[in-house]
């Protein structure tokens, strides 16, 4: 069948579902799931209910079956049968700061140190001030649920002849962390709590905050960046005033360290403070109540109050997000995609004749934790004599965001785009690369922010042609992850 003068139109998707792309493409694409594609980024292995919370943990996985089946997802199919589970362990991980204390962290860590008096702390460095630097958390966003990565740097002036284990500054912020915040509120407790815990003459919390930001599938991704960056700040004691020295010896050995810190005119750090740096949609619209009622659910599960203010509307923006992947009448628009001509007058064909368009962005939801992932896409096909000449980028992205836009592992993405791009030039050769940042790397214990993953999928003469294959990796570009 011939795409070069038509609108394929998309409609009734069954997300993730190979049958419901067969009949949508007229072609056959059946999704042949292998055991590779069973697992998520990190190919951990699955562990049966017992380590978590009994009780908290049937209620979420109930209210995730209900939110799949408000997408039009069969939750029994392979990959998302153990989906609830996986969501459940991750909420339940993420959030376990509720049942933890600080006091049970701090009271047997004060270690006496001569010299160190209250108010006083110069002497030779003993009592002066401590920094702990680059701490590296993850924190579930108060508005919209989605994770968010945190840089903290936290000092405190020892006190009362007492100094804190080191370590002890990382428990501490770690424990409020996870939990569900926004970074203003973050650092508050913090600081207050190692206020409150080791009554230090003062102590300095200085979070960086970046948020995963994707566009709604109906926007222009070229628009959009992939992350949303905030400042916050908090300090007590002697760092209760902001334009206090003693900030200026709290940067000074940040920036020792590459850390950048934003100042304004007059030398004072810049913060926003409240929940306004969630890039949650702000136009929420009608949203199913049953969702709704199922993400209120979780919320109560992990200890939360759904009643309270900053949760008030969480439900609804989660739901709003989540929904962004639900069955949509979504074009891929293919019309005059490919011209006929000689692949000589193409800008973008080297001399192997293997044209290719690169950096395409690409957002997708994780069908195994419902967690998002993003990056970009590099296509390569190759031209031959007389053949075609070109493909348009439009129409390369309207194929990567149509396969993006539902639920999704990479390993499936890959070969879908491919099978596509080699449908639209007759059965072509072609070579697809996508580069990922996963959140469920930041998310449920593993904390590895900055990952990436890269896969392959290769078609026709790429499988065979080393060369080939060589001259278009070359081609790509470094893929930068999020550093904050």
């Amino acid at each position: 069948m011939s795409f070069s003068m038509c609108a394929i139109r998309m409609e009734a998707l069954s997300l993730g579902t190979a049958a419901s792309d067969e009949g949508h493409f007229h072609v056959d694409l059946r999704d042949n799931n292998n055991n590779a594609e069973e697992e998520c980024a990190d190919n951990s292995n699955l562990e049966e209910e017992g380590g978590l919370e009994e009780t908290e943990s049937i209620a979420i996985q109930k209210a995730v079956k209900v939110l799949l089946q408000g997408l039009g997802e069969d939750v029994t199919r392979e990959g998302l049968r153990k989906t609830p589970l996986r969501v459940a362990k991750a909420l339940l991980e993420g959030t376990r700061g509720y049942t933890q204390k600080v006091k049970d962290i701090v009271q047997d860590a004060l270690f006496p140190e001569a010299g160190i008096e209250r108010g006083i702390g110069n002497a030779g460095g003993s009592g002066g001030l401590v920094i702990v630097r680059d701490l590296h958390l993850f924190s579930y966003c108060a508005s919209c649920l989605l994770p968010f990565h945190v840089k903290c740097h936290v000092g405190y002036i020892p006190s009362y002849n007492r100094v804190l284990g080191l370590s002890k500054l990382s428990r501490v912020a770690d424990v409020f962390a996870k939990r569900l915040q926004n970074p203003q509120r973050l650092a508050d407790q913090v600081c207050y709590a190692l206020n409150d815990g080791i009554s230090p003459s003062g102590v300095a919390v200085l979070l960086q905050c970046s948020h995963v930001h994707f566009p709604f599938y109906n926007e222009n991704a070229d628009d959009h960046k992939g992350w949303v960056y905030q400042q916050a700040i908090s300090g007590s004691g002697i760092f209760g005033n902001e334009n206090a020295d003693i900030w200026g010896d709290f940067l000074s050995l940040l920036k020792f360290r590459g850390v950048v810190v934003n100042l304004d005119k007059r030398r004072k750090i810049t913060t926003r403070i409240g929940d306004n740096w969630c890039p949650s949609h702000p136009k929420i619209g009608p949203i199913d109540s049953t969702m709704t009622m199922a993400v209120d659910s979780i919320l109560r599960a992990l200890g939360e109050d759904p009643t309270r203010e900053e949760l008030l509307g969480t439900p609804a923006r989660f739901v709003k997000w989540l929904t962004n992947f639900k069955t949509y009448n979504v074009e891929m628009k293919l019309e005059n995609g490919v011209v006929n001509g000689s692949s000589n007058n193409s800008t973008n064909c080297d001399e192997l004749g293997v044209c290719s368009e690169l950096n395409i962005p690409f957002w997708s939801q994780c069908e195994h934790h419902l967690l998002p992932f993003h990056g970009v896409v590099h296509i390569g096909y190759i031209c031959g004599n007389g053949g075609v000449k070109r493909i348009g980028k439009q129409v390369l992205q309207s194929i990567v965001h149509f396969h993006g836009f539902k639920l999704q592992v990479q390993e499936r993405l890959n070969r879908q785009i491919a099978e596509t791009v080699s449908l639209l030039i007759g059965g072509g050769d072609v070579m697809v690369v996508i580069e990922a940042s996963h959140t469920c790397m930041i998310t449920r214990g593993i904390e590895k922010f900055g990952s990436s993953t890269a896969t392959v999928a290769v078609l026709g003469r790429f499988s065979t042609d080393s060369r080939a294959r060589g001259k278009f990796l070359e081609s790509i570009p470094k893929f930068d992850t999020c550093s904050s």
